[in-house]
């Protein structure tokens, strides 16, 4: 009878400790429940509308308006196959722990494509993440910050891409481990975590900041990349901005701490970092963030930019260990620095990157090439150091193109290691260990 009374007693406590974790993630905070003032539904707003285009944009046909939403919200570059896939038209692939997805076609072929899709269709599936016919989607595809799209904005959305030619392309069926395989559970998911609604603006704060948490929140939906996850794979706003894997890549922290986050960056440089992918000793867009400013950040109006550097500069400080306190200074001059490593890595790094990067990391022919101060190069994991060397960086900006080669496919994953290892060492405030297989793993995720 004791027995049973300690099991009994230990498996409600197990029950009770089990909801009350549920609990506390799905009732966590709100994507701006850290703003000073009180949320308000849109329709009770009286300052200027924090929705839709800029005033640049005011008198622009809908087309126009859905084309620079679309941009604002980055929807090309998860909806465009790499190495040549015709834009909207799907395919790219997310490697994931349980399995693969691929992202569907959004051109308005009708067999293919959403050319089926009723405006009511398509506001359900962006607000709310389910399909035709009532297929749950994966969130994968960040209906979650989605559902704060004003529903005009979701329209004119899908007018731009209504009037793109529609593309034949039946992408590969998902291969995805059980129970992610079962679709139905994702209703549930949707149902804890995609509780927020339409976006609800903050009379307290300003124009500014309204229109920079709308951009930020909902059409840059920022967070799905840079703010960790619970155990049920939501984002952790307690963390907010903190930082997280994405892709494969370190997406750092930008949070308001001064150390690890960009608490000490000045609105100019985070206005150069967005619109161009590179801030003069702050370092480089590459990976993910470099995608996101080629192919979205850089099209927004400055007005725009300015709006979402008033609100991440309000965003509370969350100090990590991602990245020394400490940013290194410059390296020497010349090549003579001892290193306890793979001796390839010098030697690859005189082969191949001192030219451009020059011995002091100062950047031999242009600034973007600048290694010092970079927190890639800080980051004692070298994740995106070592991503770099595999991918390349390719990037339009004011001055046209920026362009390292890809190296992937010219360097086994152990000189790339070694590579990586030399670069922080020199560069870096503590040399990284980068192993072979770290980098066989981001190679795969990749």
């Amino acid at each position: 009878m004791r027995v049973w009374r300690i099991l009994l007693i230990a498996g409600a406590t197990a029950a009770v400790a089990g909801a009350a974790f549920t609990g506390w993630t799905v009732f966590g905070p709100g994507a701006s429940a850290f703003a000073k003032g009180t949320p308000v539904e849109l329709a009770a707003y009286t300052g200027p509308s924090p929705t839709g285009v800029p005033a640049s944009l005011a008198g622009a046909d809908l087309v126009t308006r859905g084309k620079y939403l679309a941009q604002a919200a980055d929807c090309v570059a998860c909806h465009t196959a790499k190495g040549g896939g015709v834009p909207y038209a799907g395919g790219l692939p997310f490697k994931l722990p349980f399995g693969t997805l691929y992202a569907p076609n959004i051109t308005p072929d009708r067999a293919t494509g959403i050319g089926g899709y009723t405006d009511a269709e398509f506001v359900k599936a962006v607000h709310h993440g389910v399909g035709r016919g009532g297929k749950p989607l994966y969130p994968a595809f960040p209906y979650t910050a989605y559902a704060k799209l004003a529903e005009a904005d979701v329209l004119a959305i899908k007018a731009y891409l209504f009037s793109l030619p529609p593309v034949r392309n039946v992408v590969p069926a998902n291969d995805l481990a059980f129970p992610f395989n079962q679709r139905p559970l994702m209703a549930v998911w949707a149902a804890m975590f995609n509780r927020e609604g339409n976006f609800k603006p903050v009379p307290e704060q300003s124009p500014a900041w309204n229109r920079g948490a709308y951009l930020v929140e909902a059409a840059g939906h920022c967070g799905e990349c840079h703010t960790p996850r619970t155990l049920f794979q939501s984002l952790d706003n307690r963390r907010k901005f903190a930082g997280a894997m994405a892709a494969g890549w370190n997406a750092y922290n930008i949070s308001g701490d001064r150390l690890t986050g960009v608490g000490a960056w000045t609105a100019p440089e985070l206005a150069s970092f967005l619109s161009t992918g590179h801030a003069q000793g702050r370092g480089s867009a590459s990976g993910p963030m470099g995608e996101a400013v080629e192919m979205s950040l850089r099209h927004l109006d400055p007005a725009d930019i300015a709006a979402i550097v008033t609100y991440l500069q309000t965003v509370p400080a969350v100090h990590t260990d991602a990245v020394p306190d400490q940013l290194a200074g410059p390296a020497p001059a010349t090549a003579k620095l001892g290193f306890n490593g793979d001796p390839r890595g010098k030697a690859i790094f005189e082969g191949a990157c001192a030219s451009c990067h020059n011995w002091d990391g100062s950047g031999a022919l242009i600034n973007e090439a600048t290694l010092t101060g970079a927190r890639a190069v800080n980051d004692p994991t070298a994740v995106n150091v070592a991503q770099v060397v595999m991918s390349g960086v390719r990037r339009n900006g004011p001055k046209g193109q920026v362009f390292m080669s890809s190296f992937g496919a010219a360097y086994t994953d152990q000189e790339v290691a070694a590579v990586a290892n030399y670069v922080t060492a020199r560069f870096g405030s503590a040399p990284s260990k980068v192993t072979t297989k770290d980098v066989e793993k981001l190679r795969k995720l990749t």
